[in-house]
């Protein structure tokens, strides 16, 4: 995947001939975290990962407490800058937040819609604390640094993890990398995010996959969005695998993906 900065939006892009996906992050990762499902997914498909605002090379969004619509109007302005009027949308953990708020706004924009390890988010009004665990996260930020940070939480992610030591380090050098201000943001976007009451307004069908031995968003979240969306939406628990479900299953979740572009 090629790098390139897009109206103040850093992505990585795979050109195709056919359908663009777009892949939305979670709060500890970054575009490089969709490379192993972008390697599964057919030539023909346009992917794009991108680095949600203040994360890479991306500028952080203007406010401090920015809510999930907010990440979705900067959805819309990269699509725009792309001119691409339609995309298939898929987001993983934080990033399903933002794909539910762009799906309820812009419905005529997607064509086919993922959601991977789904956060469902805090409810949070914008003037009150932060939900403890989220707080303490970002205080462990600060207080540790990236490097240390990453170290100590990464293997949380994937299932069996001394199994998988290229997988490990791949999730922790996404974490690594992330910027305290931005990290920020998004914490504060987890805690406002309701996506139960999007996926309540999104129109179309979707597809929902979970890891079966995820500890961070574990399958009863999964359960609680599949029964939000509409009709024909699917749910699947992908066997041995954790909350790095693109890194741990992209094979699985290419397939997924492949199905929802021909349905």
């Amino acid at each position: 995947m090629t790098p390139h900065t897009i109206d103040g939006t850093a992505i990585l892009r795979r050109p195709g001939p056919g359908p663009s996906l777009l892949l939305l992050h979670g709060i500890g990762g970054d575009a490089r975290s969709w490379e192993w499902l972008a390697a599964a997914m057919p030539a023909a498909f346009d992917v794009i990962a991108w680095n949600a605002p203040g994360y890479g090379a991306s500028t952080p969004l203007a406010m401090a407490t920015p809510r999930p619509a907010d990440y979705a109007q900067r959805i819309a302005g990269l699509l725009d800058a792309l001119g691409l009027p339609q995309v298939m949308l898929a987001g993983q953990s934080l990033g399903t937040l933002f794909a539910g708020a762009f799906a309820a706004a812009h419905p005529e924009r997607i064509t086919a819609l993922a959601f991977f390890s789904p956060a469902l988010g805090y409810r949070t009004a914008a003037e009150a604390p932060l939900p403890e665990g989220v707080q303490a996260r970002l205080d462990a930020l600060h207080s540790e640094g990236a490097e240390a940070f990453a170290g100590k939480r990464a293997a949380r992610l994937v299932f069996r993890p001394e199994r998988k030591p290229e997988l490990l380090e791949a999730v922790r050098r996404s974490m690594a990398a992330v910027n305290a201000a931005g990290y920020a943001q998004a914490c504060r976007a987890l805690a406002a995010g309701d996506l139960l009451a999007d996926a309540a307004r999104i129109a179309r069908p979707a597809l929902v996959a979970v890891g079966a031995e995820d500890v961070v968003t574990p399958p009863p979240e999964a359960r609680a969005l599949h029964a939000a969306l509409p009709a024909g939406s699917s749910l699947h628990l992908i066997p041995d695998a954790g909350h790095a479900l693109p890194q741990e299953a992209p094979a699985r979740l290419a397939a997924l993906l492949v199905e929802a572009a021909h349905g």
